[in-house]
């Protein structure tokens, strides 16, 4: 969406959202907004509303910079981005107000969304994966690298680089799925309970985004070159 948003309950492509916030899917929305807190007491939570399917999609951004989306039931506000904390603390209220817009704080371009499937991947796969980094974060923190200490933050910033999974499109173009991708995906929680069901997680694709789309929730990370971070007062990128 391009230029200055318009108040509470102008929607987006022409989709007229609720007065307040619009969310119906408390439930999966307080899911959402609470990991996005704990991880960064700080975060905005970016409202979207999904064309005519009354869902609203709500947008978050990591620590370690990759973007997160679940989308859940209600009209929502059209487009708006307020505080996580406020939202969540507003739902658990039961209230329905929408907090104080903070449009202009909101830096990040969003994916074109849905994108294409490359691969799906087991999330069982993925969850070892997660779990593998985390114990060498954890040997390295207690042991250092080869005898060597290293900062615990030097350590998790090269895992978090680090390509975990490389599949294959049909053009053959080589798609790197990084520990960025991955500890996004488990850490939201968006694989679900472990061993509660499938967890066919998809490679998708969009422009320069690589995303992975799992039951419930997508992350989506763009290639540090592709990344621009411009100063705004409105909602200029995507």
């Amino acid at each position: 969406m391009h230029g200055r948003p318009g108040p509470v309950g102008s929607g987006v492509d022409g989709v007229v959202g609720a007065a307040g916030h619009g969310l119906t899917g408390v439930t999966d929305s307080g899911a959402f907004l609470a990991r996005l807190v704990r991880f960064d007491p700080a975060a905005l939570v970016r409202l979207r509303s999904s064309g005519t399917s009354g869902r609203t999609t709500l947008w978050g951004r990591l620590p370690w910079s990759v973007l997160v989306s679940r989308t859940v039931a209600g009209p929502g506000p059209g487009d708006a981005t307020v505080a996580a904390a406020d939202l969540l603390a507003e739902l658990d209220r039961a209230g329905t107000a929408l907090p104080a817009r903070r449009d202009a704080q909101w830096r990040w371009p969003l994916p074109a969304v849905p994108g294409w499937m490359v691969e799906t991947i087991p999330g069982a796969e993925l969850r070892r994966v997660a779990d593998a980094a985390a114990g060498t974060l954890r040997a390295a923190a207690a042991h250092g690298v080869a005898g060597r200490a290293v900062g615990q933050r030097a350590v998790r910033d090269a895992l978090l680089d680090h390509v975990a999974v490389v599949v294959t499109a049909e053009s053959g173009e080589r798609v790197e799925v990084t520990q960025r991708l991955v500890q996004g995906i488990v850490r939201m929680g968006f694989l679900g309970v472990a061993g509660g069901g499938p967890e066919a997680v998809q490679v998708r694709l969009t422009n320069r985004w690589v995303g992975l789309v799992a039951p419930y929730g997508a992350v989506w990370s763009q290639k540090v070159a592709d990344l621009v971070v411009k100063p705004s007062s409105d909602h200029p990128n995507g």
